[in-house]
C-alpha cells in the first residue's frame, strides 16, 4: 500500500485505514463490472476534498466518521460557539473550550486523533463564502439544524451547475435529526429531487393564535408562549429578553407555571420553558451517531464507486430512521419537482381567492409548506407589487397590500415572490377561485 506508518521502528502498512483494503483492494457484490481495485481507489479517496457545514452534535459526528473512513483533506464551516449545553453530546468539545468557535476546535480535535487527516476550518456563515470556494470541493455533507441554511446551500449548488462541465456538479448529502428521529439523503443538483423539492415534508411549527394564548390556553406550551409574548412585553418591555440569561428564563418560567396552576394544566417545567422560547429541538447523541454515520457512508461510496450510492437518478435518495420504538429505517425515492422553484421550470398552480389582500396573502407564503417565506416580496411580468426593501420602494409599493388581489391580477397571471433569505424565486400561476 501507498501509505506506511511507524510502529515500534517498523513499517506497519496502513494502521489506522487497513480496515478499508479489504472493500477497496478486491471487487465486492456491487461493484461496476469496470471498476478496478486497489492503489488508485485508495490515493482517489484520500484526495477527494470534502465540506462539511455544521460543527455541532451532527457535525462532530460527520467529521470523526470521514476521518475514520479514509478521507483527508476535510474542510469545515460553522458560525457558533462552544456552549456548556453543548458538551453532553457534542463529544469533540470540553469544558475549558467553552467560548472557543466550533470549527476550530473541532478540526483540531480530529486531527489530533486521526493523525494524517487534514481539516481546515472556516469560522462564519455559509453565506459568506462564494461560488469558486464551493467549486474546490468534490461533495458536501450537510449537519444543519437550519432550513434556511439548508435552502441556500440547495439553492447555491443547483446554481452552479454547468452542463458543459460535468465537475460543476457537486452532490450535496444531508442528515438531520430530531429527538429518536432522522434522515439521509443525497442530492445531484439538476438531476434529482433537490432539498426545495422536499421542503413540504419539513412543515413549520403551527402557530398558536394570539388569542388562545390571550384567553383559553390548553397545553403548558401556551402559558409558556403567553409568558414570553404578552408578559415579559406587559411587565420588561424595557429589558431585551435574552434567552441564555437563566435570570430571565427563570423569570418566564414562574409567570408560565402560575399561568398554568390558573387554568389546571400541569406540564410547565424550567427545561420545556426554555426549549420553548428557543425553539430547541431536542438532540439525542444516538441518533446523531446513527444519522452521521449513514452521510459518510453515502460520501463513501461516492468517492469510491464501492456501492451504488443513494442519489441515483431513477433510484433511492430519502432514508428515514426513526429509533423511538424499536429501530426501523425506510428508504424510497423523492421524486423531482417539475414545478420546484429552484431546480424546476414551471410555474405551480395556486388556487386563491380573487378578494383575498396581497397582504394576506404574502402572510401565507410563510405557512405553506412549500414556500415557508418570513419577508417575501412579489412582483407579476407587468409591475412590482410589493417590496420589502430598499426602504423607498417598500414605501411605494406599501398601499398594495391592502388592495385584493383582483385588482392588482388577471386571473391566471404569473407572480415572483422572493425572499431575502434564500437565493429563490417561487413561480405562481394564481387560478381565482
Amino acid at each position: 500500500m501507498a501509505e506506511v506508518l511507524q510502529k515500534n521502528g517498523v513499517s506497519a502498512p496502513r494502521a489506522r485505514w487497513k480496515h478499508l483494503d479489504k472493500i477497496l483492494t478486491r471487487p465486492g457484490p456491487f461493484t461496476d463490472e469496470d471498476w478496478v481495485p486497489g492503489e488508485d481507489v485508495i490515493e482517489g479517496l484520500s484526495r477527494t476534498k470534502i465540506l462539511v457545514i455544521g460543527a455541532g452534535g451532527l457535525g462532530c459526528e460527520i467529521l470523526k466518521s470521514l476521518a475514520l473512513s479514509g478521507f483527508k483533506d476535510i474542510h469545515v464551516i460553522d458560525m457558533d460557539t462552544i456552549d456548556v449545553s453543548n458538551l453532553n453530546r457534542q463529544f469533540l468539545f470540553r469544558h475549558s473550550d467553552v467560548g472557543q468557535p466550533k470549527a476550530t476546535i473541532a478540526a483540531k480535535f480530529v486531527e489530533r486523533r486521526v493523525p494524517g487527516v487534514k481539516i481546515t476550518p472556516f469560522v462564519g456563515k455559509i453565506q459568506d463564502k462564494d461560488e469558486d470556494y464551493y467549486r474546490q470541493f468534490t461533495m458536501v455533507v450537510c449537519g444543519l439544524d437550519s432550513i434556511e441554511a439548508r435552502r441556500w446551500i440547495n439553492s447555491t449548488l443547483v446554481d452552479m451547475v454547468d452542463e458543459d462541465d460535468p465537475d460543476s456538479l457537486k452532490p450535496l448529502i444531508d442528515g438531520g435529526t430530531e429527538g429518536f428521529k432522522g434522515q439521509a439523503r443525497v442530492i445531484l443538483p439538476t438531476m434529482t429531487s433537490c432539498i426545495e423539492c422536499q421542503l413540504d415534508m419539513h412543515a413549520p411549527r403551527a402557530a398558536v393564535p394570539l388569542c388562545t394564548l390571550a384567553t383559553i390556553p390548553r397545553q403548558p406550551q401556551h402559558c409558556i408562549e403567553w409568558a414570553h409574548i404578552i408578559k415579559w412585553e406587559e411587565e420588561r418591555k424595557d429589558v431585551t429578553l435574552d434567552t441564555d440569561d437563566p435570570e430571565h428564563i427563570t423569570w418566564l418560567y414562574q409567570k408560565a407555571l402560575s399561568r398554568a396552576k390558573e387554568f389546571n394544566i400541569e406540564g410547565v417545567t424550567y427545561s420545556m420553558t426554555q426549549g420553548v422560547v428557543k425553539n430547541i429541538i431536542p438532540a439525542i447523541a444516538s441518533t446523531n451517531a446513527i444519522v452521521a454515520a449513514s452521510c459518510c457512508n453515502e460520501a463513501f461510496k461516492i468517492a469510491t464507486n464501492t456501492n451504488p450510492p443513494l442519489g441515483l437518478p431513477g433510484g433511492n435518495n430519502y432514508m428515514m430512521y426513526s429509533g423511538d420504538d424499536s429501530i426501523y429505517t425506510y428508504t424510497f425515492e423523492h421524486l423531482k419537482k417539475d414545478d420546484c422553484p429552484v431546480c424546476g421550470n414551471v410555474a405551480k398552480k395556486l388556487e386563491v381567492n380573487g378578494d383575498m389582500t396581497l397582504e394576506s396573502f404574502l402572510e401565507s407564503m410563510a405557512e405553506k409548506p412549500e414556500a415557508q417565506l418570513k419577508k417575501p416580496s412579489i412582483r407579476s411580468e407587468e409591475k412590482t407589487l410589493y417590496y420589502q426593501s430598499p426602504p423607498s420602494l417598500e414605501e411605494q409599493t406599501r398601499p398594495n397590500l391592502k388592495k385584493e388581489l383582483s385588482e392588482l391580477l388577471e386571473n391566471g397571471e404569473e407572480v415572483v415572490v422572493t425572499d431575502p433569505a434564500f437565493q429563490i424565486s417561487f413561480k405562481f400561476k394564481l387560478l381565482f377561485k
